[in-house]
């Protein structure tokens, strides 16, 4: 018995000395890979079966051809270069044109907006442009809930396609875990085309868990579209304890569309294989006033070969010379980005972060804690909202760049998930998300030197840094 036992520990042991080795060379960032050391040396067993199901890395892996790639791309592209008088604020344009190298995310003009804040405006917004779809529906999302909420959105699909109207719905498989299949399937029964995001099934449950589409765009006729924070759920009319779940989504109808329905086919060909580039889908803009009012559709996936979205949020706090505001859900910010906040307080620009007060995961909300003393040294201010759960990921500097979207400030949504932010240049932007932030900061505590926001004990400090070792890995 004994002599199995140690045949037992001989192979364990090589088997964590190599996926240790195999981490060495992947040449992750260090704080990522003393994270997956730690994982590996203290939790025995389970620590191989966390770097299985949320520790290899993807990124070199290719699964869109560029071909294919190219395919998709070539409506939007055709409609960006019959764009006239398209102009760039000179302020911006290394930012623009990082995004269209990085991402091949083209700027588009012509664009008006409207700012959702709670979920009983965007719903309705949505049901009605859903009501008036006439040709075509595409909306995918990280969580489609099979609650009221649900059922009610499903309801209304169903009744277009029973009209004619195509309709295309892709959900995330494990943002969607808990939603029986029944629920999608009513969907399909009456002609609506469903797929799951990278499904994780038993025994091909691998590391495709740990790689999941955040995204959250809708696209109506190509004429409006939606992108921002929002899942279907009732969490955001029912609440977080008594209080609904905070969120922004924007609705967009001009140019920028375009970028949304390239977005969501290229998704589609990840997830089905049909290349979807008719013309049908990239319609002439109607009844859209020509301005200025330019946007950028960026995405961000564990298969780029770079963290496009984030190397923008670096760039934007680089460049900023007045302000720059973030409201986030999650901050766990890897180490560059944590860096180009500290640069930029130490510079003399206001930089704002706002989190909530209470997060709606324990851990996450301990290990977000335990990156605010730094933050605060570095002349960063804390605003901590306390108007129930917000899960809004906002960030506008200097009344020119804004950004609206799914990304959240950590390493999940900066390297791990698919995510997708509009990028805005401009004024009138800029200064409604602005008030957005403004008018959230009035249900915020602020942590300063001064304020007497509580702060947490010794033994609460010491497992909120050891809870931080995990972040990269969260």
């Amino acid at each position: 018995m004994i002599y199995l036992r140690n045949i037992f520990l001989v192979i364990y042991w090589l088997l964590i000395l190599g996926i240790m080795v195999k981490i060495l060379l992947d040449n992750r960032q260090p704080t990522k890979t003393m994270a997956w050391m730690l994982v590996l040396w203290f939790l025995p067993v389970v620590g191989i079966l966390l770097y299985i199901f949320f520790g290899q890395d993807t990124r070199r892996q290719r699964f869109i051809s560029q071909r294919s790639l190219d395919q998709l791309c070539k409506r939007s592209m055709l409609e960006f270069v019959s764009q006239r008088n398209l102009k760039i604020p000179p302020s911006q344009q290394q930012l623009v044109k990082m995004f269209a190298n990085l991402n091949q995310a083209l700027p588009f003009k012509d664009n008006t907006t409207q700012i959702f804040t709670n979920g009983y405006e965007f719903f309705p917004a949505l049901l009605r442009d859903i009501a008036r779809a006439r040709y075509h529906i595409h909306i995918e999302m990280f969580i489609f809930a099979n609650d009221a909420l649900g059922q009610l959105i499903a309801d209304a699909l169903i009744d277009k396609a029973r009209q004619g109207v195509e309709i295309r719905v892709l959900y995330d498989d494990v943002g969607c875990w808990n939603v029986k299949n029944s629920f999608f399937e009513r969907m399909r029964d009456e002609g609506i085309i469903v797929h799951a995001f990278m499904p994780v099934k038993f025994p091909a449950f691998t590391s495709k868990a740990n790689y999941r589409n955040h995204r959250k765009i809708c696209v109506i006729d190509g004429h409006a579209g939606y992108i921002g924070g929002f899942n279907i759920a009732m969490r955001y009319v029912k609440g977080f304890g008594s209080q609904p779940w905070r969120d922004t989504m924007m609705r967009i109808e001009g140019g920028a569309v375009y970028a949304l329905q390239r977005a969501f086919l290229v998704d589609w060909y990840f997830v089905e294989g049909t290349l979807i580039t008719n013309h049908k889908y990239y319609p002439p803009l109607r009844d859209v006033p020509q301005n200025d009012v330019l946007c950028q559709v960026v995405t961000s996936s564990p298969i780029s070969p770079w963290p496009d979205i984030m190397q923008g949020y670096v760039r934007i706090l680089l460049q900023a010379r007045q302000y720059v505001y973030i409201e986030t859900p999650y901050f766990l910010p890897t180490e560059t980005f944590f860096f180009a906040m500290k640069a930029a307080a130490l510079a003399g620009v206001d930089v704002r972060l706002m989190m909530p007060l209470h997060s709606d995961t324990k851990l996450v909300e301990m290990a977000s804690y335990s990156y605010l003393p730094k933050a605060l040294e570095a002349g960063i201010k804390i605003y901590l909202y306390k108007g129930g759960f917000n899960h809004s990921k906002l960030l506008i500097s200097d009344d020119m760049v804004s950004s609206c979207g799914s990304t959240n400030i950590d390493f999940r949504s900066f390297e791990n998930n698919f995510e997708g932010n509009a990028f805005f240049y401009g004024s009138e932007t800029a200064s409604a998300l602005k008030q957005v932030f403004l008018n959230d900061m009035k249900q915020c505590d602020v942590w300063s030197h001064t304020t007497d926001v509580p702060r947490p004990g010794l033994p609460k400090r010491i497992l909120q840094s050891l809870v931080r070792l995990l972040a990269p890995v969260m």
